[in-house]
């Protein structure tokens, strides 16, 4: 008697066997195409989900009545954030009152806790620009993040955006 095997086509094997998908790539092209009344309210509603705890800690409270400017230099992304009513708005970046820059790696890095936030702004990767008070108070704050204890369907983001840009 003859025995048929089929090849191994787990869907874990297969999963891996498949490119990572680019990450930047498809933030670069979705993002300019995506009018930014929806950005905003994505943005909007992921932000104030994520950071719930400290908003109703009054964590923010610096943010309060200042814009600060968030550019993530290799996807050509800037915006801006506020607070009002302990809720993040998303803002156009006009002309906030404190920059931070820096390369999507980074920034993956920082909330991946793979590199202390304080390393990448000492090797100039994060730049504060502007009010560095306002700057500083932010870096702080998301120094100060458990970011284990974010959802998980955050944790899965951020491990496949650290794939995609290895």
């Amino acid at each position: 008697m003859t025995s048929f095997t089929l090849p191994d086509l787990a869907p874990s094997r297969l999963l891996k066997s498949l490119p990572t998908p680019s990450f930047s790539k498809f933030i670069q092209f979705t993002e300019p195409k995506l009018p930014f009344s929806l950005r905003k309210k994505v943005a909007e509603q992921l932000l104030n989900y994520l950071f719930k705890e400290q908003l109703q800690d009054d964590e923010f409270y610096f943010l309060e009545g200042q814009q600060l400017g968030l550019e993530v230099r290799d996807l050509g992304i800037q915006v801006a954030f506020t607070c009002e009513n302990e809720k993040l708005v998303v803002l156009p970046a006009q002309q906030p009152d404190a920059w931070i820059r820096g390369d999507s790696p980074d920034f993956i890095k920082m909330a991946s806790q793979d590199v202390d936030p304080d390393t990448l702004f000492f090797q100039r990767k994060l730049v504060i620009e502007g009010n560095t008070e306002l700057g500083l108070a932010i870096k702080n704050l998301m120094d100060s993040v458990d970011w284990s204890e974010m959802p998980a369907v955050f944790q899965r983001s951020i491990q496949l955006a650290q794939r995609s840009t290895i």
